[in-house]
């Protein structure tokens, strides 16, 4: 991560609770080159050559390579600490995903970010449940790559 602070801080359990409908900000852009995702593709074995064949994916659908779309999704856990900061815990944890969309795709070369809205936050047990749904944009287009709603549990100390 750059050394960009995140967007929100939240130093207590009643803070997160009354968090719901907050607006996170957004993220520093990243580029995606075709590097990360062949990296992706080889630690994934997801070889598909929309992906990984430049000549071929140039006479593709999208006159290019595109990225994995759980490249893509993979990216939250790169996105999020820039959004959100909660302090005062003993432990956060992820506890899952939600309503997982790739509504447009990653050309190889693109930038991307990500913006933020805390959707819900309630106490489940002694920790708070947090979803947040985070929009990934691609610098110069009109829709998003992905949109997911994120599940993170946060114990306070």
């Amino acid at each position: 991560m750059d050394t960009q602070m995140a967007n929100q801080i939240f130093i207590s359990k009643e803070q997160l609770l009354a968090a719901a409908n907050q607006d996170l900000g957004v993220t520093d852009w990243i580029a995606i080159e075709q590097s990360r995702i062949d990296m992706f593709a080889e630690a994934t074995g997801d070889h598909q050559w929309i992906h990984v064949d430049p000549i071929k994916a140039a006479k593709g659908p999208f006159g290019g390579c595109i990225a994995h779309g759980y490249l893509t999704l993979s990216l939250v856990n790169y996105f999020l600490p820039q959004l959100i900061d909660v302090q005062n815990i003993s432990m956060g944890v992820n506890y899952g995903c939600d309503k997982i969309r790739f509504p447009n795709v990653v050309k190889a070369g693109s930038k991307i970010r990500g913006t933020g809205m805390i959707v819900s936050a309630e106490a489940v047990k002694d920790s708070v449940q947090v979803i947040t749904r985070v929009t990934i944009e691609v610098e110069g287009q009109s829709r998003p790559a992905c949109v997911v709603d994120t599940i993170s549990r946060y114990t306070f100390t």
